[in-house]
């Protein structure tokens, strides 16, 4: 089984992003330690060098679930800024949480697709509506729906109907994958200052 999870310095000061890659090493090694593999997918490295703004990774192993369970909320690194001697504040956060990466993509095939020939109203032509040369073609799995009378040939229908809901379905899949993306985005400005659900040291 799979997780993914997404680290995130938020808006947060510098010594975030460096506190990100101290806790990304941190759950790396936890991770050999209790049999869960960890893949880096994709990475927004920070301003200062082997610094991340945000950090997105793969869990894969038997009990990934609770593995994942201890490194989601906001997590802590204590240590003073490497950055700014003296300066007083020595908690800095990121949050993890657990993420939606894959969109299935919709199969399409022709045996989902109900083709009725139907009449359709309006302008044509004396000769508009002699037959059932309108198409309406439905995709079970979906529910997407598209009527098409723009030819006299029924035959000629159906296949723009075919094209029509593939492009549509292909469509919905693509802005499935848009929002999915977007929460990912969101996630950068619901960093949680303080109440950290997990606390490491140097």
């Amino acid at each position: 089984m799979n997780l993914h999870l997404l680290l995130s310095a938020g808006r947060g000061p510098q010594e975030c992003a460096w506190a990100l890659a101290r806790l990304l090493s941190r759950l790396e090694a936890d991770a050999v330690r209790n049999d869960v593999d960890v893949v880096r997918l994709d990475s927004v490295v920070g301003d200062r060098p082997g610094t991340y703004r945000s950090v997105l990774v793969r869990l894969t192993g038997t009990g990934v679930e609770a593995f994942a369970a201890r490194w989601t909320g906001t997590l802590c690194w204590q240590a003073p800024s490497p950055y700014r001697t003296g300066h007083g504040r020595k908690n800095w956060y990121v949050a993890a949480r657990q993420c939606e990466v894959d969109v299935p993509v919709t199969p399409f095939t022709e045996a989902d697709v109900e083709v009725l020939a139907v009449r359709t109203g309006g302008p044509g032509g004396q000769h508009r509506n002699k037959a059932s040369t309108a198409v309406r073609a439905t995709h079970r799995p979906t529910g997407t729906v598209v009527v098409v009378d723009t030819e006299r040939q029924l035959s000629l229908n159906r296949s723009i109907a075919l094209r029509l809901l593939r492009q549509r379905v292909t469509a919905g899949d693509e802005a499935a994958r848009r929002a999915l993306v977007a929460i990912r985005r969101r996630a950068h400005d619901e960093v949680v200052r303080g109440g950290p659900t997990r606390t490491e040291r140097p």
